[in-house]
């Protein structure tokens, strides 16, 4: 876990002051049905709320843990990111991650090992999920950059 903690302290610390500062034109531009950069940046807060939260729910929650979905079109839309300011998008962001790295930090190395039911009845554990989580943020915050 030490490893996936220093890449996502990177990636924050890489990327915290550097995606304010991306071209306004550039953060909004649009093409049909895809989201924006601004709103890919959106989708990583609403991605954090929710990955969070199944970060914490683990540990108290009946085990084996369920994994819930959720609609990431329409939390994207309802949460109106195109049309946020970019620095309070990108606090948004930062602090979210900010604690999510407390709680990967603070994991229970028993607790790494719990196992999650997604919807498609595969089972992973919390360690999987926290480096995909990780895994999912580099791969969206490249698709901002380029």
């Amino acid at each position: 876990m030490q490893n996936t903690i220093f890449k996502f302290q990177q990636l924050l610390d890489e990327n915290a002051t550097y995606l304010p500062t991306i071209d306004k034109t550039v953060l909004e531009a649009k093409n049909p049905d895809k989201w924006s950069k601004k709103e890919i940046l959106g989708h990583l807060v609403d991605s954090a709320v929710h990955n969070l939260v199944r970060f914490t729910e683990i540990n108290y929650l009946e085990k084996p843990y369920h994994h819930r979905p959720y609609s990431q079109n329409d939390l994207v839309n309802l949460n109106q990111y195109q049309t946020m300011d970019i620095n309070e998008l990108a606090q948004i962001w930062l602090l979210l991650n900010k604690q999510i790295i407390r709680v990967f930090k603070n994991a229970d190395e028993k607790a790494l090992d719990y196992q999650i039911i997604m919807n498609d009845e595969s089972v992973i554990d919390l360690k999987f999920l926290m480096t995909d989580y990780v895994e999912h943020l580099e791969y969206h915050i490249l698709q901002i950059k380029a």
